[in-house]
C-alpha cells in the first residue's frame, strides 16, 4: 500500500492510566483512584472516537508494579457506550489458555458490534512466571513459538462455529445445529485443544490481530498472523527500514503486504510552544526518568503534523500509534489540535468510518476455515 494516502492512513492511540510517563499522574495532579474507574477509560476512548481515530489500544501486563486493570474487561466495558472506534486490548498469551482468549475476544467483538481487535504479547520474566506457578520463564524464541500456536488455535476456535450454526428452533427446542460446530483438534508443542468454542463465530469472523514486530523472534508471527503491525524506531529513517522488513516478511509468509498495516509508535507531549513542552518533560523526568522508546514529539500540534508530513515523504509507515506521555491532556491536544491539522493537510480523512473494524482497514470478512472449500488451513 502507499503509506499515508487519504484512504489508508490510520491513526491509533495507546490508552493506559495517566499516560506512558510513570510520573504523569503525580505531575498532572490526578487522583490515582480515578485512573482505576471505567469512567476514565470511557472518557479517553470517546475523545479518540470523536476525531475518527481508528484504534484505541489498551495495554496490559503481568509485571508487578502500578495497579493495572484487565485490558479485555476494560474494552468490554467501553464497547457498548463508545461506538465507531476499534477496541484493541492486550492479551498476554504465555500464561493464559487459548480457549479462554478466544472466548473473551469473540465476546468483545459481539458486544462492540464488530469493532474488536486484540494484541497478543508474551510474558518474559521469572517474576511473572512465579505469579502463576505453572512453568518457568522461557527464551524469546520459545515464547514466540508458543504465541504463534496460540494465535493459530484462537483463530481456529473462532471458526469452529459456522456462521449459521445458531438456529433458535423453538419447535424442536434446539438453539444450535451441532452439525455446524467443528472440533479444532490441535496438538502442538505447548498444548492440545480439542474445541469447539462455546461462543458463536464473531461478527468480523476474525477480529483484527495487532502484533508488535520489534524483536526478530516476533517477526515471523506477525508476518503470518497480523492484520496490523506495530513498530518502534528512533527516527523516521529507521522506521522506513523496519516497515520494509515487515513487508518483506509478510510476502515471505505468502501474504500480500498491502493487506498488512504498519503503525509507527510516536510518543507525544504537546504544549502551546516547544519550550513549554520540553520544560514539562524535564519536570516529568525529574520525578521519574523515561527514555524514549520510539520517535518522540515534544512540542506543538504543528510539530506533530509536520513529523507526519515528513513520514509521508519517507514512507516510514502506514499510520501511527500515538503514545501520549500524559493523559488525558495529550490526547485532548492530539484530538482537538493535531488531527484537524492532519485532515486539513490531506493526511487523514474527515468524519467517521462506518462498517466493521476489518473493513476500516480494507480487509474482507474471512471465509470460515471449516468451509468445504477451505478445509485444511485457517484463512487470515
Amino acid at each position: 500500500m502507499s503509506p499515508f494516502t487519504e484512504a489508508r492512513m490510520h491513526l491509533a492511540v495507546e490508552l493506559k492510566g495517566a499516560g506512558r510517563h510513570p510520573a504523569a499522574a503525580q505531575w498532572a495532579g490526578l487522583d490515582p483512584a480515578s485512573l482505576l474507574t471505567p469512567q476514565h477509560y470511557v472518557s479517553l476512548t470517546r475523545a479518540a472516537a470523536r476525531r475518527g481515530l481508528d484504534l484505541a489500544l489498551f495495554p496490559d501486563t503481568f509485571v508487578a508494579g502500578e495497579p493495572v486493570l484487565d485490558a479485555v474487561a476494560i474494552a468490554a466495558r467501553v464497547a457498548p457506550v463508545v461506538p465507531g472506534i476499534g477496541l484493541v486490548p492486550t492479551a498476554t498469551v504465555t500464561h493464559t489458555e487459548p480457549f479462554h482468549l478466544s472466548k473473551a475476544i469473540a465476546t468483545l467483538d459481539i458486544v462492540s458490534g464488530g469493532q474488536a481487535g486484540w494484541e497478543p504479547t508474551v510474558s518474559r520474566t521469572p517474576a511473572e512466571a512465579a505469579l502463576f506457578g505453572r512453568k518457568p520463564a522461557a527464551a524469546p524464541d520459545v515464547l514466540w513459538r508458543e504465541a504463534a500456536d496460540t494465535v493459530d488455535v484462537v483463530v481456529r476456535l473462532w471458526d469452529s462455529w459456522d456462521d449459521d450454526a445458531v438456529i433458535r428452533d423453538a419447535a424442536t427446542g434446539r438453539y444450535v445445529d451441532r452439525d455446524k460446530l467443528h472440533y479444532v483438534d490441535f496438538t502442538g508443542e505447548f498444548f492440545s485443544v480439542k474445541g469447539p468454542s462455546i461462543t458463536p463465530r464473531p461478527p468480523q469472523g476474525h477480529p483484527l490481530v495487532v502484533l508488535r514486530a520489534d524483536e526478530p523472534e516476533a517477526l515471523p508471527v506477525a508476518a503470518r498472523w497480523a492484520d496490523v503491525v506495530r513498530i518502534a524506531a528512533p527516527d523516521l529513517d529507521a522506521a522506513g527500514v523496519a516497515r520494509e522488513r515487515v513487508r518483506a516478511a509478510v510476502a515471505g509468509a505468502g501474504r500480500d503486504p498491502d493487506d498488512v498495516t504498519v503503525l509507527l509508535d510516536v510518543e507525544v507531549h504537546l504544549a502551546a510552544d516547544a519550550h513549554r513542552a520540553r520544560a514539562d518533560v524535564a519536570e516529568l523526568d525529574a520525578r521519574a526518568a523515561l527514555e524514549p522508546s520510539s520517535v518522540r514529539v515534544t512540542g506543538t500540534a504543528t510539530d506533530l503534523a509536520d513529523l507526519l508530513g515528513r513520514a509521508v515523504r519517507l514512507g516510514a509507515a502506514d499510520g501511527v500509534t500515538f503514545v501520549p506521555l500524559v493523559l488525558p491532556a495529550d490526547l485532548g491536544a492530539i484530538a482537538d489540535q493535531a488531527v484537524p491539522l492532519l485532515a486539513g493537510r490531506g493526511l487523514f480523512r474527515t468524519g467517521r468510518s462506518g462498517g466493521s473494524l476489518r473493513s476500516r482497514f480494507g480487509l474482507g470478512r474471512p471465509v470460515n476455515s471449516f468451509a468445504p472449500s477451505t478445509v485444511g488451513g485457517a484463512q487470515s
